[in-house]
């Protein structure tokens, strides 16, 4: 008795994962120009978020005091000032002891000069990475700006600590702080984009953006009043970005003066244009990162 014999149809065999086209990812040119590719950064946000997390954590690695240094900081840089301004220079304080007139201007300007010195040599310091993985190359002066606001929140604790035993109520406005956090955040990024960009294609910016930190901090009201500035230099004294911040800071915290609506609004757009402007940069240059960093 004969047997019928059953072939078995087997599927066609699977190219390697080299000619297989589901297993190669094709990167083409943009055929715009986009400022910001909203869909894209949230594809990346993990690794973002590494990122942030990972800048947090070097920070203070290998350190004797670790995190203390939130603390130290500016409370070092209080008591120099003190010393120095306050009670040598007899700088005025508009009506509060001076070390809580510095504290509360030193506690954005400690965040903004920070992020800004990270963020601008950020791209040097993750060269090897821009090389070999594909990502949005603005997430690497961002990750800074976010880890700061950690040592941020920290100072501003040890503020509201001293505002207590200095016997000094925050204003009603202290409703308006996240305003000027977000215009510290803007200003920070903006100029860390330009100053990240530039030092990829200029190395001397890594030696000019110590002095030009230092120089911004005179320039700003940190260690004296705005009321000192002279009356004919004030509009353009207006525009910068941290002058609105701090005084605003004073203001709403301290109580020193009224609400500085002017100086503000001023230093809103001043931070806007400076995001944007770097932002818009460092889209334009970013190609050409993986070649020269």
């Amino acid at each position: 008795m004969a047997t019928a014999s059953r072939e078995t149809e087997l599927p066609p065999k699977r190219p390697g994962p080299i000619n297989d086209p589901l297993d190669v990812t094709i990167i083409r040119p943009r055929s715009s120009f986009k400022l910001i590719d909203i869909k894209e950064l949230r594809q990346y946000r993990d690794l973002f978020y590494f990122l942030v997390l990972r800048e947090i954590k070097v920070r203070y690695k290998q350190t004797v005091l670790g995190g203390l240094w939130a603390i130290l900081q500016p409370l070092l840089s209080m008591i120099v000032f003190s010393l120095f301004f306050g009670r040598l220079a007899q700088i005025p304080s508009d009506g509060v002891p001076y070390p809580i007139f510095s504290f509360a201007a030193l506690v954005p300007w400690i965040y903004f000069s920070n992020a800004l010195s990270y963020s601008s040599n950020s791209l040097i310091a993750n060269q090897a990475f821009i090389n070999k993985v594909y990502f949005p190359r603005v997430a690497i002066p961002a990750a800074p700006i976010i880890g700061w606001l950690l040592d941020f929140v920290i100072a501003m604790a040890v503020l509201f600590i001293m505002m207590a035993a200095y016997g000094i109520a925050p204003t009603p406005l202290i409703a308006l702080l996240p305003l000027l956090v977000l215009i510290m955040i803007f200003a920070a990024s903006g100029a860390g984009m330009w100053l990240a960009a530039l030092n990829v294609h200029y190395r001397d910016f890594r030696y000019v953006v110590p002095f030009m930190i230092q120089l911004w901090m005179f320039i700003s009201p940190v260690v004296y009043p705005m009321s000192l500035v002279p009356e004919k230099w004030r509009f353009i004294y207006a525009f910068n970005p941290m002058a609105g911040v701090i005084e605003g800071f004073r203001s709403a915290l301290l109580g020193t003066i009224d609400f500085p609506w002017t100086l503000v609004g001023a230093s809103t757009f001043t931070s806007i244009l400076i995001l944007l402007s770097g932002l818009f940069y460092f889209k334009k240059t970013e190609r050409f990162f993986a070649d020269i960093a």
